[in-house]
């Protein structure tokens, strides 16, 4: 288990990397990051990890892109992403690293918009694609892709440019990206979540889009989990974290 970055008890961004050694219970230190960082994301390939972006100590969201190769112990600069993003949800497909961003940007009277980028890394040429944006503007909303769809979950909307009196609020929007047609789409009301939620985690797991946890309008982070049926093509819930 590798980890990267991440921030301090001061809540100071972190260069360090350890990895945790599952069968010896022991925690071990790696080569550091060459810049600080917290909100990285990270996907694995062949026994390479990749770090995208993150956010530096002057809150601004990073556009770095590294490799980190275990037998060398050594990190490798790659080309930058098109559009710096913190706490994206990156995942791979076939050669590339597709990466949503979902976070927050400095910008706008609101002092706060967030980042609608969809690009992707193609790992042999080690260049940079831009896709379409995705259509809402949404942050902390969580992402996953099942039988080669791309689907864009829930997040706290947020007002757009022009519009200086709109509150950010939890959604439960589902809007999908098919890479064959290159576009996004919005499916109807029905295929909506059942509970307005962000900052959660997602993934594909037996035929379902799994949704987890989260924070939404409660006082306290959600513990529900509720899963989109590929065949049914419709949100069912199944059974609640314990903590």
């Amino acid at each position: 288990i590798l980890v990267v970055g991440g921030v301090d008890a001061a809540q100071s961004p972190l260069a360090s990397v350890e990895v945790y050694h599952v069968d010896e219970g022991k925690w071990e230190k790696k080569a550091a990051l060459a810049q600080p960082s917290m909100g990285i994301s990270a996907v694995q390939r062949d026994g390479a990890v990749y770090a995208l972006g993150g956010m530096g100590a002057d809150t601004s969201p990073q556009a770095l892109v590294r490799v980190y190769e275990p037998a060398k112990d050594h990190w490798q600069p790659l080309p930058s992403m098109p559009t710096p993003c913190y706490g994206a949800s990156a995942f791979l497909h076939g050669n590339k690293i597709f990466v949503l961003a979902s976070g927050l940007c400095a910008g706008g009277r609101q002092g706060k918009l967030p980042v609608t980028a969809f690009e992707a890394f193609d790992l042999e040429t080690r260049s940079w694609t831009r896709y379409p944006s995705v259509p809402s503007r949404r942050a902390f909303a969580a992402c996953a892709m099942a039988d080669g769809i791309v689907f864009s979950l829930g997040g706290l909307q947020q007002p757009g440019p022009h519009n200086f009196y709109s509150r950010p609020h939890f959604v439960n929007t589902v809007e999908t990206f098919d890479p064959a047609q290159g576009a996004w789409s919005k499916p109807s009301r029905a295929i909506r979540m059942r509970e307005k939620r962000a900052d959660f985690v997602a993934g594909c797991l037996g035929g379902r889009v799994v949704a987890v946890g989260g924070l939404g309008n409660q006082s306290c982070p959600l513990d529900s989990v509720e899963g989109f049926s590929l065949s049914r093509k419709k949100w069912e819930p199944l059974p609640c974290m314990p903590t």
